[in-house]
């Protein structure tokens, strides 16, 4: 197929020489300044080591050349990004979206906000995948959840390969809440951790994590079984205890007192669930999830409070059963 990754950074870029590999015609686009870097050195400095295939077209110029449209750039750009490409949607064409947050402007899952721009058919690829790994060829296994099952099977087709496996799923709505949500819990374990508590803390983090998810997916139409799978459960445990999670990096370095503001420029790449944890307690109040971790979070974010005291404060919540 013709393949157009849209947001060709640190996600985009293994998802591209992928997608390459597996036989398929890939253009890359982002803004004009950096891929005018990409055109002379061919590298991203959050990639060390990876080299982007001279068959891979790198362009700043929209265009309609394309069969798939993957949409791999942040949640916080896809709002002014995705217009652009809108006029290129249509119902022979396929959108998918590898973000992993809600869109900032109007809070909606990307999913939805893709769908209100045109009529292509839309999917969503999520799952553990950490782009380090996934550029070595290191095994890794994910979901494509699409309403349309022909949609899901055909991305499940493309992106397809002897170490990159594909499942299908019909719980769109399950995939991307799992996925954005995950990103605010895995800050949750890089306090944890950045505090020195230990495995106990950590394992009650991802469990109690997962739940609060669970409450709002289902909350949301969720089939509660897809947060047991690798959209759930799966990427919250590889986002909550990798290095390569940006997430857990940014949470290590609250709990050392710097300041978000700091934090992002220490990172120097996008730190998704700062970006969404907002969103998320919106969402949380919208449809009455209760969601301890999520709170809390916010105000080590948003409020400057002490990453130890929000732990202090989960665990004397009122007590009640599992």
């Amino acid at each position: 197929m013709k393949v157009t990754i849209i947001g060709f950074g640190s996600w985009g870029i293994p998802l591209g020489c992928l997608l390459h590999k597996n036989g398929h015609t890939v253009t890359a686009w982002d803004n004009a300044e950096y891929i005018d870097k990409l055109l002379k050195t061919r590298r991203n400095e959050y990639l060390p080591g990876a080299e982007i295939p001279p068959e891979i077209k790198l362009t700043s110029d929209v265009s309609a050349d394309a069969e798939m449209f993957v949409f791999a750039c942040t949640s916080r750009a896809i709002g002014k990004i995705a217009p652009l490409f809108a006029p290129f949607f249509s119902r022979e064409k396929i959108v998918v979206n590898t973000s992993k947050g809600l869109e900032e402007g109007s809070g909606l899952r990307i999913s939805q906000f893709l769908q209100g721009l045109g009529d292509a058919p839309v999917a969503v690829l999520s799952g553990p995948s950490h782009a380090e790994e996934v550029l070595k060829g290191i095994p890794t296994t994910v979901v494509a959840a699409a309403e349309d099952a022909a949609t899901a099977r055909l991305v499940q087709e493309v992106f397809s390969c002897e170490n990159f496996r594909v499942y299908t799923s019909s719980d769109v709505i399950g995939a991307e809440i799992g996925g954005a949500m995950k990103n605010v819990i895995a800050l949750a374990a890089g306090c944890s951790d950045g505090l020195g508590f230990g495995d106990n803390t950590k394992a009650a983090l991802i469990t109690r994590g997962i739940a609060e998810i669970t409450r709002l997916g289902v909350a949301m139409g969720a089939d509660e079984r897809t947060f047991a799978g690798l959209s759930g459960i799966g990427d919250l445990i590889v986002t909550c205890t990798s290095r390569h999670s940006r997430n857990w990096r940014a949470g290590f370095a609250l709990a050392e007192g710097k300041s978000l503001e700091a934090v992002r420029a220490e990172i120097g790449a996008t730190v998704e669930g700062a970006d969404t944890a907002a969103a998320a307690l919106v969402l949380a109040r919208k449809y009455g999830a209760d969601m301890p971790i999520i709170e809390e979070t916010n105000k080590i974010l948003f409020e400057g409070k002490n990453p130890r005291d929000a732990v202090v404060a989960l665990m004397m919540r009122e007590r009640k059963g599992e």
